[in-house]
């Protein structure tokens, strides 16, 4: 299994591991298979992602899937946030194995559920919160 200079670099360097104060949305996902834990938080304002942070417990390819989504989903609106794909993770890195596809879905399950949580604690369910 060979990782691209991109995802070495991200693992090495991530931009985004903190812990934001009074974050408005928290995502958690694991997978006990591979045991990847990710841990997502978010601040809103204006339905804009102002800033974003993460923690996770994982391989090269899950702690800079992770700090991709964080760059991708910052500064977007929560419905442009929403619309990251896992093929916007992979270009970004030039490429995942196979094997380690899972992680950047993972990553973007934590900023899902991160989102969803900001949308419960906001009234923001329904068909506009989904």
């Amino acid at each position: 299994m060979e990782y691209t200079k991109q995802l070495i670099k991200r693992f090495r360097n991530p931009k985004h591991v903190k812990k934001l104060k009074n974050p408005d949305g928290i995502g958690e996902v694991g997978n006990i298979t591979c045991g990847d834990v990710m841990h997502l938080e978010i601040k809103v304002d204006k339905d804009k992602i102002t800033d974003i942070g993460f923690q996770t417990f994982g391989c090269p390819a899950a702690v800079a899937s992770l700090d991709v989504v964080c760059e991708l989903a910052k500064g977007k609106t929560i419905k442009q946030a929403k619309k990251i794909s896992k093929d916007n993770i992979i270009k970004t890195l030039k490429s995942m194995p196979p094997i380690k596809v899972h992680c950047s879905v993972l990553g973007i399950e934590a900023l899902k559920r991160a989102i969803s949580n900001y949308n419960q604690k906001n009234k923001k369910g329904g068909k506009n919160g989904k």
